[in-house]
């Protein structure tokens, strides 16, 4: 039996430049970190005492034999992918589904971690990373860029930066005390609004065809952020400030990115003492997050009272075994 355990990401700038429609011509980079929400996935070999052979348990619970007939898109291509038979595997997590934090993306790493470990491989985070995105983008054909998967794999504070070459993940180093002042002046609320992150994707580029300058321009805020973060002399303030303006850049990207509703909640969070904040993910519903002073945020609590506050702390580990014990397991037609 396997259990992995992977944490989710919110991405602060240059979301729209790793696409890789946009950063294999032009480059692009992102400012994201995970924190301390994670899925689970639990996986090992099903015993052959059941008149099916897979049985998957995630929002639903799905019993098959054959591997062609698994619903679930990212679990049927992943299990052809490696190879993967007679499998019992089960999803839990800390946030819903279909929030905006790269919860899907969270699941596909944590699951092949697991696939891998099962196998009684050991498989690096650049290479989890990389068939994550594989599996996503290709076989499942979703639409999206790669910050997810990556994250995910790799865990911590970073700016990922994307080439015509692929990407690389470079840890932004923050001194200790900018870095809690950071995390305890955000602060997020769950709106209540799931959506598919890769329909949202769909829709915006069919209005941000002619949107190029808009992501020139969030890939430029990424080089101010990260100065913002590693320069002793400058004010963590402009932070938040710089979130909003990359968030009125984005509401001009795609008519997915926000709602009525959506405008309504950040003016009341802006309105109540917020520096900047944004809806994270691709749009459309999920987590709001505010840059809030310490001296101002009860009343942004209040303001969002009819939101969950969801505390969090920046986490450093990125996806992990957290359970391992070998099985001994011969595949009905032989194959090792």
């Amino acid at each position: 039996m396997v259990i992995t355990k992977t944490p989710f990401r919110m991405s602060f700038f240059g979301g729209g430049t790793d696409m890789e429609n946009y950063f294999r011509e032009y480059g692009g980079a992102v400012i994201s970190t995970t924190f301390d929400k994670y899925c689970y996935v639990n996986v090992r070999h099903l015993p052959r005492f059941f008149e099916y052979s897979t049985e998957l348990s995630y929002s639903v619970i799905e019993r098959v034999n054959d591997v062609a007939d698994i619903q679930h898109p990212a679990i049927r291509n992943a299990m052809k992918m490696l190879d993967m038979q007679e499998i019992r595997l089960t999803y839990e997590a800390d946030l819903p589904a279909r929030s905006g934090l790269g919860t899907s993306s969270s699941f596909a790493v944590g699951m092949l971690n697991a696939f891998y470990a099962l196998k009684g491989k050991y498989v690096d985070k650049q290479r989890l990373a990389s068939e994550a995105i594989y599996l996503e983008r290709v076989l499942c054909d979703e639409a999206g860029g790669w910050q997810d998967q990556i994250a995910a794999a790799y865990g911590g504070f970073n700016r990922i930066q994307f080439d015509a070459e692929g990407y690389k993940v470079q840890p932004i180093i923050v001194a200790e005390e900018k870095k809690r002042r950071l995390n305890d002046n955000l602060m997020m609320f769950f709106t209540g609004f799931t959506r598919f992150s890769s329909a949202i994707q769909q829709k915006n580029n069919l209005t941000a065809r002619d949107k190029v300058r808009q992501l020139h321009e969030m890939y430029s805020l990424v080089d101010v952020a990260e100065k913002i973060l590693t320069d002793s002399n400058t004010d963590l303030d402009d932070f938040g400030h710089l979130l909003d303006h990359t968030w009125c850049l984005k509401r001009q990207s795609g008519s997915a990115i926000s709602t009525d509703g959506i405008d309504a909640l950040y003016a009341k969070g802006m309105a109540a003492g917020a520096l900047g904040g944004k809806l994270l993910g691709a749009g459309g519903g999920g987590f709001l997050i505010f840059y809030v002073q310490p001296e101002r945020q009860e009343e942004v609590k209040q303001a969002m009272k009819e939101l969950l506050y969801i505390p969090f702390k920046f986490e450093n580990g990125g996806t992990q075994i957290i359970h391992y014990t070998p099985e001994s397991y011969v595949p009905r037609n032989g194959r090792s």
